[in-house]
């Protein structure tokens, strides 16, 4: 094994949290290296952005990147998300939000939003190692040192004064360092491709908005339709194990995905008639139990960003949110461990993570239990109340002025039984 390298700051994982915690780690002047397994641009699902991530990305010096080539790779401007459910339809404009901050953002392929953003930090001076993969990892000493095979398959090792696990699902600390905790979501799966869409009325479909389609026969079942610029989505159906058993999907068998798919499609009438000229051009893929958690964020010389951490569900589109929120909370702390002084990373970091990780827990769940699909397509709304929802589709998880983020999980409750019987929303806005 060669002699010990050294960086100031080791990064595991070139996606969005991590090309952004690098972008904002050269700002400050760090040197900074990204240990990344794959190459770019590769695929990736979570395309359908939420304008609270345009802050976060234009903090990181990464925005303008994206918006020079929104036109080169087809990213479809995003002002809302509409909603489904057999022939009720709903939508909401985030630009008409409580909160303060950009109302539109875009739904991109993450094949070249990630890349983008990997090689603008790049641009910044970030050293990013694609094709290398860690095979160990040693946070016991006061800095930590990695275990790296390169593309030759030749290890070697490199240590840092800080490290910041980026890798998402590849969840490299939690799984190395043992501090995967298990989700308290029921297990999930979710089945998806890229569709030519061949949606010819606008009428029917905004090209502006994700549509989230509630599965005519279960309401804990739903598909995402989210448009590209050029005649393409990104499609795909998530439900509990129980669901996809019911159209003979067997984890122990060779099951031919596209036709499953299209089945489960077929169930809902509505969503079919709006897809009815679509064409299935790419094979199609599954994930199954992806939502996860863990036992802390930091320690004494680590710290986890987005999905390495927490992974919730992609329902309400806030994994890159949580990502880049994630990015946006460590890099001062990081700064302030690299200039010797102390970081209480619970207090100062993993709390006000959280803070925002439960506001989007609480409708999630609210979305399955189906008290936030009663809010959704409800008529009972007042706008004060349809602009604080939106303010959470958007990602204004953060937003602790929105009088819907204190105790959200009730407050939604409230909301829904508010929605079903007409009355004064002042139990919502100034209610426990």
């Amino acid at each position: 094994m060669s002699t010990m390298q050294h960086t100031d700051v080791l990064i595991i994982g070139a996606g969005p949290s991590g090309s952004s915690a690098a972008a904002l780690l050269r700002q400050k002047g760090h040197q900074v290296t990204i240990i990344e397994k794959q190459y770019f641009p590769r695929f990736s699902i979570g395309e359908s952005l939420l304008p609270q991530a345009m802050v976060f990305l234009e903090e990181a010096g990464l925005l303008d990147a994206v918006r020079q080539h929104v036109g080169e790779f087809a990213f479809q401007f995003k002002n809302g998300a509409a909603f489904l459910r057999g022939k009720q339809r709903s939508f909401y404009d985030f630009t008409e939000k409580f909160s303060d901050g950009p109302g539109t953002t875009w739904q991109v392929r993450r094949a070249h939003f990630d890349h983008l953003l990997a090689q603008q930090a790049e641009q910044y001076g970030a050293e990013i190692r694609f094709g290398h993969e860690v095979i160990d990892v040693d946070v016991d000493a006061n800095q930590p040192i990695l275990t790296v095979k390169d593309e030759q398959a030749q290890v070697y090792q490199i240590q840092a004064k800080f490290l910041l696990d980026a890798s998402g699902f590849g969840r490299i600390l939690p799984k190395f360092l043992d501090l995967e905790s298990p989700s308290d979501f029921p297990v999930r799966r979710a089945v998806f491709t890229h569709i030519e869409d061949g949606i010819l009325d606008d009428a029917e479909f905004d090209r502006e908005k994700i549509l989230i389609t509630v599965h005519a026969k279960d309401h804990r079942a739903w598909y995402w339709l989210i448009p590209f610029a050029d005649g393409r989505c990104s499609f795909g159906v998530v439900a509990e194990q129980d669901f996809f058993a019911h159209y003979g999907f067997d984890a122990q068998q060779d099951i031919d995905l596209d036709a499953l798919l299209k089945r489960i499609l077929a169930d809902d009438e509505s969503l079919s008639h709006v897809l009815r000229n679509a064409k299935f051009d790419t094979p199609v893929r599954t994930l199954v139990g992806y939502s996860a958690n863990v036992k802390h964020l930091a320690g004494r010389n680590y710290a986890l960003l987005g999905n390495a951490g927490e992974f919730l569900d992609p329902v309400f589109s806030s994994g890159v949110t949580i990502a880049l929120k994630s990015s946006s909370l460590a890099i001062p702390l990081v700064d302030q461990v690299l200039q010797g002084q102390t970081v209480d990373w619970m207090e100062q970091y993993e709390k006000p993570l959280r803070a925002g990780i439960q506001v989007f827990r609480a409708y999630v769940e609210s979305w399955y239990s189906g008290e936030f699909q009663d809010v959704v397509f409800s008529t009972q709304q007042d706008e004060k109340i349809r602009r604080m929802v939106s303010s959470l589709l958007a990602g204004y998880a953060w937003d602790t002025t929105n009088p819907i983020h204190k105790n959200a999980k009730k407050r939604l409750s409230t909301l829904a039984e508010y929605c079903r019987e007409p009355q004064s929303s002042e139990a919502i806005t100034h209610g426990a």
